[in-house]
């Protein structure tokens, strides 16, 4: 038992009303301090409320020469992804007959998804630029999954106006950087039903897929309105805005779309036939990723440049891992099967470059190689046509990413969050079920939408090109252009016209395309079908063909 004296005790007393004293006192200066806070924020309020209500959206002195200057070169990484890195990327994986098409595909939808977003695709993405006239940022929005028309034919941008994703530089770059973002995740695609859509339908589905896909899922993920945002999602740099919508949407075609004529697993008429140019392509890819991931900052500043090594990281760990499971599976590596790592270890990494440390993008990398790999396998298995593994790649990896963020993020790159990985099993396991809804949310959403848009398509101007012109290949059918004088296809073009055969038959509809000046009896070998009659019917035109009737 602890005893006092009268004057310890009297001493106690004094210390107690000591304290009592300071406490009041320090309760009266934090009340102060919450005053002061309230007027400026009131201030503040009032002096972007009367700029909004102006019509005064300039970024004056917030400008930043630095982002500025990181942005607009984070904007050509971005394109140089498109054209030449993902042409040369997929035009590699080709077979010799389709090249063209393949990178003619690329180059079409970057300018065509250039047109749409300068009608209307910034606008459904990404407006309204700056927040609506209110201090309170706060508010939630009803399921927001398209901006407004402020933006459309970009109306309302001006030379100094500004972005709420991106104070410190113009809008103009901000949109272009965008644009350039729409421009790859539409281009993508064409790896699933590469050698077998009809040109025109390419050009169909590309408008529609950019605004019932794109276009909402940007909106709802990275857009302050969004409904995916305001649910706290992560999502740094496209995992399931580009990667998931584009791979989950190739799947869908390739199924709809069917097999190319004659493919079945290992058949080696369907190998790439230039392994060389997908390594330069796959190259610039990797490139252009360090603006695609450290450009997602929308500054120049310490995450842009954490984004940029967290990249590296995970790019490199998963070209190898890739390259050991194949190795273990086939028994020797491949220059194709390392080039397909690196882009596997790209893709999964988007979504957390800009949220994990080192620890978390080496383990992504590890894990995406093998994933991929699998996921790049399940064709042969199951029996759909993924051309050139849109979907094994960029599917896979990005369901793989865009989970794994709510493991591995780190308050001390996203503070103040903190993954299931650094012990934070209540809020780490919060952020996981918020990756997992945000990629149920993009899985459904893009598969839902492209098959709509596929039998739409379908019924009006057809998407599958006809036997004849797929074995012909679309270099010749569609553009009547071939790779080099060494072509066979252009070496006829060049030379002679062509005789078209048509069975006297009703019933019948195969036509068979044949050298008119051939001499080679090989060239000219009907086979086992009989002739009654031919009758040649000359065209005027010597570029046309000669009608031939068996």
């Amino acid at each position: 038992m602890v005893t006092f004296s009268e004057e310890n005790f009297n001493a106690l007393c004094q210390q107690v009303a000591f304290l009592q004293d300071n406490l009041i006192s320090s309760r009266e200066t934090i009340h102060t301090l919450v005053q002061e806070v309230n007027v400026l924020k009131s201030v503040s309020a009032a002096v972007v409320n009367r700029k909004l209500n102006s019509g005064i959206t300039s970024i004056g002195d917030n400008l930043d020469s630095g982002d500025t200057a990181w942005m607009m070169t984070s904007t050509a990484f971005v394109l140089f992804m498109s054209i030449p890195g993902l042409a040369l990327y997929y035009g590699g994986m080709a077979r010799e007959k389709n090249v063209l098409s393949t990178v003619m595909q690329t180059f079409t939808i970057t300018c065509l998804i250039t047109i749409i977003w300068l009608c209307f695709g910034y606008s459904l993405s990404f407006a309204p630029a700056v927040p609506a006239t209110r201090s309170d940022y706060s508010l939630k929005h009803d399921f927001q999954v398209y901006g407004d028309a402020s933006r459309f034919w970009l109306r309302g941008m001006h030379l100094d106006s500004y972005h709420v994703n991106a104070p410190t530089i113009p809008e103009s770059v901000y949109c272009a950087y965008q644009l350039c973002f729409a421009i790859i995740s539409s281009g993508l695609i064409c790896g699933s039903f590469a050698e077998r859509m009809e040109y025109k339908a390419l050009i169909a589905f590309t408008i529609l897929w950019h605004i019932t896909v794109h276009c909402p899922l940007a909106h709802a993920t990275w857009h302050p309105y969004g409904f995916l945002f305001e649910a706290g999602a992560l999502d740094y740099a496209g995992g399931c805005v580009i990667h998931i919508a584009s791979g989950i949407s190739g799947l869908v075609c390739a199924v709809y779309l069917g097999k190319r004529d004659g493919w079945h697993p290992g058949n080696q008429e369907f190998e790439p036939h230039n392994i060389l140019l997908t390594l330069v392509g796959a190259s610039m890819l990797w490139l252009g990723w360090y603006g695609f991931n450290g450009g997602s900052a929308n500054a120049s500043n310490e995450r842009a440049g954490y984004a940029i090594l967290m990249t590296q990281i995970s790019t490199s760990t998963a070209a190898m891992t890739w390259m050991i499971s194949e190795w273990v599976v086939r028994k020797q590596p491949s220059v194709l099967g390392i080039v397909s790592g690196a882009i596997a270890g790209l893709v999964a990494i988007t979504p957390a470059s800009g949220f994990v440390d080192a620890t978390g993008a080496f383990i992504i990398g590890l894990l995406a190689g093998p994933a991929c790999y699998g996921g790049a396998q399940l064709k042969h298995y199951m029996g759909y046509d993924d051309s050139l593994d849109a979907f094994g790649v960029h599917a896979v990896g990005g369901i793989l990413g865009s989970l794994l963020t709510g493991f591995f993020v780190t308050d001390q790159v996203a503070d103040p969050i903190n993954g299931v990985f650094y012990g934070s099993t209540k809020n780490g396991g919060m952020q996981f079920a918020l990756q997992l809804y945000a990629v149920v949310v993009s899985v459904v959403w893009s598969a839902v939408c492209t098959l709509i848009i596929l039998i739409l398509v379908d019924a009006t101007i057809g998407l599958r090109v006809s036997l004849e012109t797929e074995q012909m290949g679309l270099d010749m059918s569609h553009h009547r252009e071939s790779i080099g004088s060494s072509s066979v296809h252009s070496d006829r073009l060049q030379r002679s016209s062509h005789l078209v055969f048509q069975p006297v038959s009703a019933n019948q509809s195969t036509t068979i395309v044949l050298d008119s000046q051939s001499q080679n009896d090989d060239d000219f070998n009907l086979g086992e079908i009989a002739v009654e009659s031919v009758e040649v019917v000359p065209q005027s035109d010597e570029n046309e063909t000669a009608a031939t009737k068996v």
